[in-house]
């Protein structure tokens, strides 16, 4: 019979964006009386509004989470998927209890270990082995029960050489080995893992993922893994969570959560402004981006070997101004993976006439691997240098990958490493 370990009732999340408390003293004694005393609804709370980055709001509450509820079973492997500022890292911040539910409640039955940030629970003056020690006992592990597993755990660290180190002297890198090792080994219940891996080289990855399999098939450990590589939450997870906008969009199987995530993502690929809250600077406002197929159509998902085009609209409201285009292009990680500049614009010396005009970037195919993308925009001057202003995460698209002798990875089946995937030209001499 199987066992809820994890259960989310009602759950949400508010933020306050700038001051902190309601405004006044008297409105902090009346939200205490009404929730604490009187235990009723918050009733600064009713004017929140849904965490939407892509509009402009009016209320200074804002909700990261709303009504969540799900169940989640022993042994589970659970992937949370959404796009950036879906509520992801907030979810499991409450779960973690970093954080406070601003209502609803969550029950948990067995000790959690989380990896949220790199060196989370780390002491930077304490060394390796020092720090094993502390996080094992932040989770309410014995001193022989962490000496039982020490060597198990430094030797999956790989970072044995330093383990006397503190480790305020260790690389990103280091810090997440680390961090990873004492979670996965110390004999906790749950273990949830956001998208720290990123830090890791690919190898490490590798060995992470197979890690956390063998934690939730083989001892019957829950896992809850946040990531945007859709090819390692269906390779290690068999339950998916799709939040959007801080709401619970699908709850189910994993192949059905990452379609769901996928086909309602188009609109990604797609993005519009009203005048009013347009990204814009004295002469200039963007109004439309399209991510755009090799059929010149609106899409997500791109084959690897096509090229990618991002069409960018603006308006001109001013006359005689010179200015350039300057992109950026992040992978699902946040490493950022090229910057390109328009430096030959014909804008840049002859000033376009008021009016609606637009601009393409063509990403060649067979230039970047399989994942997921995001870009940013800005608008530029040179002589002397100023940014006008530069939009981030404006649309975003999918790089698909398959067994193909057009591509690099030929007939190879297996993981391929790597932010960049180029056909380079092999000459044998």
């Amino acid at each position: 019979m199987s066992k809820v370990v994890i259960k989310a009732e009602d759950l949400s999340k508010a933020y306050q964006i700038g001051q902190i408390g309601t405004g006044t003293i008297s409105r902090d004694l009346e939200r205490f009386w009404v929730t604490k005393v009187l235990g009723k609804e918050d009733p600064f709370l009713k004017i929140g509004e849904t965490n939407d980055r892509s509009i402009k709001g009016g209320s200074d509450i804002v909700w990261s989470l709303r009504d969540i509820n799900f169940d989640i079973q022993q042994g589970e492997a659970v992937g949370i998927i959404g796009k950036n500022g879906a509520g992801k890292s907030t979810l499991l911040k409450l779960l973690s209890r970093v954080t406070a539910p601003t209502t609803g409640q969550i029950k948990v039955r067995g000790r959690i270990a989380s990896l949220l940030e790199v060196g989370t629970g780390f002491h930077p003056e304490l060394s390796g082995r020092e720090n094993i020690y502390l996080n094992g006992a932040i989770l309410g592990m014995r001193k022989k029960e962490i000496t039982r597993k020490l060597d198990e755990i430094i030797d999956f660290s790989g970072v044995e050489r330093y383990v006397d180190t503190p480790v305020k002297r260790y690389s990103s890198g280091m810090y997440v080995r680390l961090a990873f090792a004492v979670a996965a080994h110390l004999e906790s219940e749950i273990l949830i893992v956001d998208e720290v891996l990123a830090v890791g080289d690919a190898e490490f990855q590798k060995k992470c993922l197979g890690k956390m399999g063998d934690i939730s098939k083989g001892q019957g450990r829950t896992v809850l893994f946040v990531s945007h590589n859709m090819a390692a939450v269906k390779s290690l997870c068999t339950h998916g969570i799709v939040l959007e906008n801080g709401r619970l969009a699908f709850n189910g199987g994993v192949d059905q959560a990452i379609d769901h995530y996928l086909k309602n993502a188009e609109s990604y690929a797609h993005r519009t402004w009203p005048i009013q809250t347009a990204p814009k600077s004295s002469f200039i406002r963007l109004l439309e981006v399209k991510v755009l197929n090799k059929h010149n159509q609106i899409a997500l998902n791109h084959a690897i070997t096509d090229d990618v085009k991002i069409e960018f609209t603006y308006e001109i409201t001013k006359e005689n101004e010179l200015f350039l285009h300057g992109f950026n292009l992040f992978n699902g990680h946040n490493i950022h993976i090229l910057s390109s500049h328009d430096k030959n614009a014909s804008s840049l010396k002859t000033p376009l006439p008021l009016g609606i005009h637009s601009t393409v970037i063509t990403i060649p195919g067979n230039f970047l691997a399989e994942g997921t993308y995001n870009c940013s925009f800005a608008i530029m001057r040179y002589n002397p240098f100023h940014v006008e202003f530069h939009e981030m995460e404006i649309v975003g698209f999918n790089v698909i990958d398959e067994i193909n002798e057009n591509t690099v990875r030929g007939s190879y089946s297996g993981r391929f490493p790597g932010v960049v995937r180029p056909l380079l030209n092999w000459e044998q001499q």
